[in-house]
């Protein structure tokens, strides 16, 4: 009984462990790859457009900091004359967002 009540909880955790994985992959599919590509390449006529860097360059990985990425998502980018290159998404929780920068680090070849 004992280990079928341990088996459960384990289950019941993995499930919780994958459900942000899943939820990253929603938001990104949703918000994100009209720009950056289902891969993160930004080969997109909106991200080519737009300058959009490659996340699955290793190079453009090592130069991004999880927290520039953060705030990124948070608050959007701008380029030098203020124009806006991203949106912002403020609503998603902080939970999504380390989803989703955890995400982007797995696009690195």
């Amino acid at each position: 009984m004992k280990k079928l009540t341990l088996l459960t909880i384990a289950l019941l955790a993995a499930g919780v462990v994958s459900m942000p994985a899943a939820d990253a992959k929603a938001i990104w599919e949703k918000d994100c790859t009209k720009c950056h590509g289902a891969d993160g390449k930004g080969e997109t006529k909106m991200g080519q457009k737009v300058g959009v860097k490659n996340m699955a360059d290793a190079k453009v990985q090592a130069d991004m900091k999880d927290a520039e990425m953060t705030k990124a998502i948070k608050e959007g980018v701008k380029d030098k004359e203020d124009k806006t290159k991203m949106k912002a998404f403020p609503d998603l929780t902080d939970e999504e967002i380390k989803s989703l920068v955890a995400m982007i680090r797995e696009f690195k070849k």
